[in-house]
């Protein structure tokens, strides 16, 4: 009986052991939702495991009606993925209403932070939160889009207008000098092409390989 009895638990240790490593990643998501902002809609979700993936949805420009889309898939920085985890803990995994809800403040968009992982799941749905951690990183998830902006913007400009590049070069230059942007090597690849383009000017690709020595990523 006492073999039998090894046998079964050893079974169960086995069966439990396999099921836990089947399991899904933790991820975090936010999504904003702004009429008035330039994407109109963008969400970003990150996984335990630093996979991630943006989609992004909005007009092409402030003069354009024609409405664009855009999907990345990138492995997200090790300290940018944790700090996202970290701060979600705090905020008690958008378990309860974070929404400050004090009247008179502008609205800047329908924010929504998600968490999900094998065991348990929040939601929560906010103009402006009180709650520091969930500022902290609705600043960081906000800083990772205009990152992820400009290699769309850079992947549309080196496809139709390569004279455009440089000054969006220099705008991302300026935003990294004040720290303004987050996980530059997310975009390495857009900016590898432009690196490697000799269809660009010389002072444009300059530009590229300065952002991606200064991010680490060269």
């Amino acid at each position: 009986m006492s073999r039998l009895f090894q046998i079964v638990c050893l079974l169960v240790f086995s069966s439990l052991f396999a099921y836990s490593q089947t399991e899904a990643p933790a991820a975090v998501t936010f999504t904003l939702d702004f009429p008035a902002s330039q994407p109109e809609h963008y969400s970003i979700r990150v996984q335990s495991d630093g996979s991630a993936r943006y989609q992004s949805s909005g007009r092409i420009s402030t003069d354009s009606d024609e409405t664009d889309s855009f999907e990345l898939a990138f492995t997200i920085d090790p300290e940018t993925r944790q700090r996202i985890f970290d701060l979600a803990a705090k905020a008690g995994y958008f378990q309860k209403d974070l929404d400050s809800h004090h009247k008179g403040i502008a609205f800047t968009g329908k924010k929504t932070l998600t968490y999900r992982d094998a065991h348990s799941s929040g939601e929560s749905i906010y103009n402006y939160s009180s709650n520091p951690a969930v500022q902290d990183l609705t600043n960081l998830f906000q800083s990772l889009s205009a990152t992820l902006e400009f290699g769309h913007r850079l992947q549309y400009d080196r496809q139709y207008q390569k004279l455009a590049l440089d000054e969006e070069l220099k705008r991302m230059e300026e935003m990294a000098r004040s720290n303004s942007l987050v996980d530059v090597a997310a975009i390495q690849t857009i900016l590898d092409q432009i690196i490697a383009d000799p269809s660009v000017i010389n002072v444009t690709r300059a530009r590229a390989q300065r952002l991606l020595e200064r991010a680490g990523a060269h």
